[in-house]
């Protein structure tokens, strides 16, 4: 059973009220503020409270991981705004477009894998020397020998 909050608009929340209006464990929050992607303060009685302005930033940051921002990309991202002042339109949209930009080189580099995975599945070599998708060409010899992290961009 769900618990209704007493007062929905008090300036200062729980926790727990934080975690049940954005979805997420008090872990989670607690998670996040080690990260530095949220702040809460101490009231009096030395109780971890959050400002209202959390919810709209828990509520950018579980957005940006459904679509896959890594957490690292998001606090950089969320660096840039005061925690414990509302991001504005003018914000949002200069954050989101970023995150667009980001989506839009990870669409692409999919749909890069996806073409070259449709041309490998026939091929059947799984050759480390000159494999078109993984090494074409044999590139990765000129790094030297032993294992070597392949990314998309550098192959």
């Amino acid at each position: 059973m769900k618990k209704i909050l007493s007062n929905p608009n008090k300036r200062e929340l729980t926790p727990g009220d934080v975690a049940q209006r954005c979805g997420v464990a008090v872990s989670t929050l607690h998670f996040y503020e080690s990260k530095g992607l949220i702040s809460s303060f101490r009231n009096p009685g030395n109780q971890r409270r959050y400002t209202r302005d959390v919810l709209r930033r828990v509520a950018v940051i579980k957005i940006a991981q459904r679509i896959g921002i890594p957490l690292a990309t998001i606090s950089d991202s969320l660096m840039q705004y005061s925690p414990g002042k509302r991001m504005t339109t003018k914000e949002w949209a200069v954050l989101s477009q970023q995150w667009r930009d980001e989506l839009d080189r990870r669409i692409e580099t999919l749909i890069h894998l996806r073409d070259d995975l449709d041309g490998c599945i026939g091929c059947g070599c799984l050759s480390m020397e000159d494999c078109p998708l993984r090494n074409p060409n044999d590139r990765l010899s000129e790094q030297g020998t032993g294992a070597i992290l392949l990314d998309v961009k550098s192959v």
